[in-house]
């Protein structure tokens, strides 16, 4: 693995929002000289570096299908802070295998060592456009002869099919976002989400959620026109929907959900803790306790439902100690390792592993000049040479 330089594309802008990447100047701070998509560097990595790659994110997330089945069978959902009712619409949704569709794992690597698990995006992981479509046209302009670790747009549309053929065939798919999201990043992530669907041979209809109602006598959830919403894909996180007013009606009605309930456990950074309970000293986990730093003299403060690093604290090996904003924390913290990120040039990235169905699918590079990847750091782009 190695980080090098390249010269930007004439009009890259124009090109990167031509191929969906529309929010790239609204959800990156304006002041910051750096652009969220820079193509002035990318990474290169090896074939045989990549494959090993790939067996560690499938085998972590064999692991992490175990802690599900291992929360389901003990029923320790108080660990990950889980409302009583809830938990037997998960071991449902469990025992019944509801289709899952993506995820992405973060994961701490420079080519030196074992690659670390910093934690899984199971539920609503974004950075998907820019991983999926936009890096991949990036690579026939600029590099056309290599290679990248992408097969991602091909697995969602052949995992869709999958879903597909289990999906009611008299009305279509509902995807949803939230008008909360003034960046418009959710937008035109689930609007890829709906593309990949339509390829597979699925119709779709674009919702917001705030727009979804719920009909009493009926005891189904509609959309603007009274329609029955059978499939809902959604980017609006499970512990949001069971804290709604209409979360309480979820068990009546017969929506199938993607993703589906049960990744509730896997979007909960308590995962973190059971992981490295049920398989301790891993070469891919990092020690993760939950509401105490145990032993650990330096480690990484994580609520358990905290997105783009807001609430974290950090205390560093000399003694420092860095926080940042946010209002996340209500429902506990796990205290994990602090493992410094590597660097590459006053860089440190952040390698988004993706996995579709349960298969590796691609990867998406964040970088950042600080200790914690949130809404400054840029994405780059990777190739491997051919």
């Amino acid at each position: 693995m190695r980080r090098t330089r390249s010269e930007p594309r004439e009009d890259w802008a124009e090109k990167v929002e031509a191929h969906g990447l529309a929010f790239h100047r609204t959800a990156h701070p304006e002041h910051l000289p750096r652009p969220y998509w820079d193509e002035s560097v990318h990474y290169v990595f090896e074939m045989d570096e990549v494959l090993a790659l790939e067996a560690v994110v499938e085998e972590l997330h064999e692991m992490c299908l175990q802690v599900v089945e291992h929360v389901v069978t003990t029923g320790r959902y108080n660990v990950l802070g889980i409302p009583d009712w809830v938990a037997p619409l998960i071991e449902e949704s469990w025992r019944r295998r509801d289709p899952h569709l993506y995820g992405r794992f973060d994961l701490r690597y420079g080519g030196d060592g074992p690659a670390k698990l910093l934690e899984y995006n199971a539920d609503t992981p974004t950075a998907l456009v820019e991983s999926a479509v936009v890096q991949w046209f990036w690579l026939q302009d600029a590099f056309p002869g290599d290679d990248q670790w992408n097969s991602i747009h091909e697995r969602l549309v052949a995992r869709w099919k999958e879903i597909g053929s289990g999906l009611p065939d008299d009305g279509p798919a509902h995807f949803a976002w939230t008008n909360g999201d003034e960046t418009g990043e959710e937008v035109m992530t689930i609007a890829y989400m709906q593309q990949t669907a339509e390829e597979a041979g699925l119709s779709g209809i674009a919702i917001a959620m705030e727009d979804i109602g719920w009909h009493p006598e009926r005891e189904r959830f509609v959309d603007l026109h009274d329609d029955e919403i059978r499939t809902l894909c959604k980017l609006y996180p499970w512990e949001w929907i069971v804290s709604e007013p209409f979360g309480r009606s979820i068990p009546a009605a017969p929506t199938t959900w993607i993703e589906p309930i049960w990744k509730m456990v896997l979007s909960n950074k308590a995962l973190l803790v059971l992981l490295w309970e049920l398989f301790p000293g891993h070469p891919n986990l990092l020690p993760t306790y939950l509401n105490t730093p145990s032993d650990l003299t330096s480690y990484v403060q994580k609520p358990l439902l905290g997105r783009e690093g807001a609430s974290m604290r950090i205390v560093t090996p000399d003694g420092s100690e860095q926080r940042t904003q946010g209002d996340y924390g209500a429902e506990g913290f796990v205290f994990q390792e602090f493992c410094a990120l590597p660097d590459f040039d006053g860089e440190h990235p952040v390698l988004g592993a993706w996995v579709v169905d349960d298969e590796s699918a691609g990867l998406g590079i964040r970088e950042t000049s600080g200790l914690i990847t949130d809404d400054t750091s840029s994405f780059v782009p990777h190739r491997i040479p051919v």
